[in-house]
């Protein structure tokens, strides 16, 4: 039961992260046409599943993980605008799919996740 309680906290601040990221964009400016053609832009990393599930798993992770638009965030801070605003559109995606359950990839199986088991086959739950 306790990790259901988590599981259910880390999808809550998942939402939080969209919401939050989705209106800092609104106030910089971004236009919502281009929020939309780039929000899906990370998971072209699910390419990386054809070299295997390790591989897939890193490039899904490094594409999925809050350090990559952190960074880019605050190097865009100071003169690049364009910088920022992917930034937000990148992090709100990543709290989009947490929210929906979609966490950081084991390489042992596509649907191992952080969050827990995507998918069918969960050998946890049958």
């Amino acid at each position: 039961m306790v990790t259901k309680d988590v599981r259910l906290w880390l999808r809550v601040e998942g939402a939080c992260v969209l919401i939050l990221l989705a209106t800092l964009y609104a106030r910089a400016g971004g236009k919502w046409w281009v929020f939309l053609v780039c929000f899906f832009l990370p998971d072209i990393s699910f390419v990386g599943y054809l070299g295997g599930s390790k591989v897939g798993a890193y490039f899904y992770n490094w594409a999925h993980c809050y350090l990559g638009p952190a960074v880019l965030g605050i190097l865009s801070l100071r003169d690049w605008h364009a910088g920022v605003l992917a930034a937000l559109i990148w992090g709100a995606h990543i709290g989009f799919d947490r929210m929906l359950g979609y966490g950081l990839k084991y390489p042992e199986a596509f649907g191992k996740t952080h969050l827990g088991w995507i998918g069918k086959g969960d050998p946890e739950n049958g």
